[in-house]
């Protein structure tokens, strides 16, 4: 369902940003019309962007001159005001217990996994990076792996993509792609492949989905991860 025309929305983005990229997913999916604004996140905010985000991060949104920021709070708002098969509504038969259970997906899957992979940027060793290779997927396979038993290929037995694939898309992608050119150990898809079949067959089919790729240039997140990372770790 595509937002009306009255209602204008206007996305302040950087494409390289995987929280930004969340925004671009769910107006992809709900096929929502919107202006894109582009913000230069290599030096300091301007003062315009400040007033309308103080934090200085993207992404945010106005919508019909109503200023929205963080990517899950305006995730979560699109699919509230635009209902779709990405999230059932509350009061639907089933759909307070679907919301709970993605809200838990994302909720495990962010703080039980993704923050060993935030740490590749705070060692050099080879040897400690392959030991956080080792934690991440023993995370995965304990903690998100059993919650994907059902996945067909998407979240809870979907064949479309919800929000729970919203929400996890833009990291997926760049997990999967920056092991497989090795800026992340390689051993992280390996080990995926081995351990957590259930995890990496939804990866896969999450990181091939339109509204994923579209804005996504592999080589523009290699070589800025790549650059990012050798900054990181010349701090240490």
């Amino acid at each position: 369902m595509a937002a009306t025309s009255d209602n204008k929305i206007i996305l302040y983005t950087n494409h390289r940003c995987p929280w930004a990229h969340r925004a671009h997913i769910i107006l992809s999916e709900l096929n929502i019309p919107f202006e894109e604004v582009i913000i230069d996140l290599d030096r300091p905010r301007d003062p315009w962007y400040l007033e309308i985000n103080p934090r200085g991060l993207v992404p945010s949104i106005s919508y019909n001159g109503v200023i929205l920021t963080e990517s899950g709070i305006i995730s979560q708002f699109l699919a509230d005001e635009n209902p779709s098969e990405l999230l059932p509504a509350s009061n639907a038969p089933g759909g307070a217990l679907k919301r709970a259970q993605i809200n838990f997906f994302v909720d495990t899957l962010f703080s039980k996994t993704q923050g060993i992979l935030f740490k590749l940027g705070t060692v050099t060793s080879e040897a400690v990076l392959e030991k956080l290779s080792g934690e991440y997927v023993a995370a995965v396979a304990k903690e998100v792996e059993p919650l994907l038993k059902d996945a067909a290929p998407f979240f809870g037995g979907s064949k479309k993509l919800t929000l729970a694939e919203v929400l996890s898309g833009s990291f997926l992608i760049r997990i999967l792609t920056l092991s497989s050119a090795g800026v992340y150990p390689a051993s992280i898809v390996s080990g995926l492949k081995e351990k957590t079949p259930n995890f990496y067959k939804w990866a896969e089919a999450v990181s091939a989905h339109p509204s994923v790729t579209n804005i996504f240039d592999k080589d523009v997140i290699i070589e800025g991860t790549k650059t990012r990372l050798q900054k990181q770790r010349s701090q240490i």
